[in-house]
């Protein structure tokens, strides 16, 4: 079966990641789209991390900071915000779901995109802080919504907002694609190699320029057209009887 081309118009996105990174690995083709459309795309990145490098906390977190604001450049986000969640032990909280709320609040998303959040993900099973802020994304969307979360929020002038759509990228079962061509492939496969000193780190990475073609070309294959990042798309709605 196709996968259908997901076509809502979308004013703003609001992308939530747990790493620096997360966003490159074929979802910044489908950013690089959106931004040519005018569509605001932010970017959300609740860890710095700063313990995904054989260096030094301290020294890692503000260089993936400088990587990912270069990797944003090439795809048209000029809004970026990292927070100071621990790396690589991100623990699902209250206050993780207020964090995001806020962003959300303050954004007003017309949909939310966050990287697949399974357990069994991309191959293999998913890292820990990928699952925790999946998850988080999820129920923050619904917080965001209700007054009576975090009413905390309201009295800081941040009156709840509902996102329409839920986009999580790179999940096993995907029910729409966005189609991408050529300078949107090239812009993600650019925006990877910004993190050029996390990928050093890791030896036996594939090079960008070969895997995120093919990955994007897969999508394609599912849609039927050369090159296309796949989601599954959920549409979020109000909480009626509980607000």
């Amino acid at each position: 079966m196709t996968l259908p081309a997901f076509t809502e118009p979308l004013e703003r996105v609001l992308c939530v990641v747990a790493h620096p990174d997360d966003m490159e690995y074929g979802t910044s083709a489908a950013v690089a789209k959106w931004t040519s459309s005018d569509t605001q795309v932010a970017y959300l990145l609740l860890t710095a991390g700063e313990a995904g490098m054989q260096r030094p906390p301290e020294e890692v977190g503000p260089l993936r900071a400088a990587e990912q604001r270069a990797a944003c450049e090439q795809v048209g986000v000029s809004e970026l915000t990292i927070l100071n969640h621990p790396d690589g032990v991100l623990q699902y909280s209250l206050d993780l779901r207020r964090d995001i709320a806020r962003a959300i609040r303050e954004f007003r998303p017309t949909a939310v995109v966050t990287p697949n959040f399974e357990v069994e993900a991309y191959g293999g099973y998913n890292q820990a802080d990928h699952r925790v802020a999946g998850l988080a994304c999820l129920d923050a969307i619904r917080d965001a919504d209700n007054t009576w979360v975090f009413p905390e929020l309201a009295k800081d002038g941040l009156p709840k907002w509902a996102t329409t759509w839920l986009l999580i990228a790179g999940h096993n079962e995907p029910t729409h694609g966005v189609e991408v061509d050529e300078e949107h492939v090239a812009a993600s496969v650019r925006s990877l190699e910004c993190h050029e000193a996390y990928l050093a780190d890791i030896p036996a990475h594939p090079v960008p320029a070969q895997f995120i073609p093919e990955m994007l070309a897969g999508g394609g294959q599912a849609m039927g057209v050369e090159h296309a990042a796949t989601f599954k798309v959920v549409r979020m709605g109000g909480l009626g009887a509980e607000d």
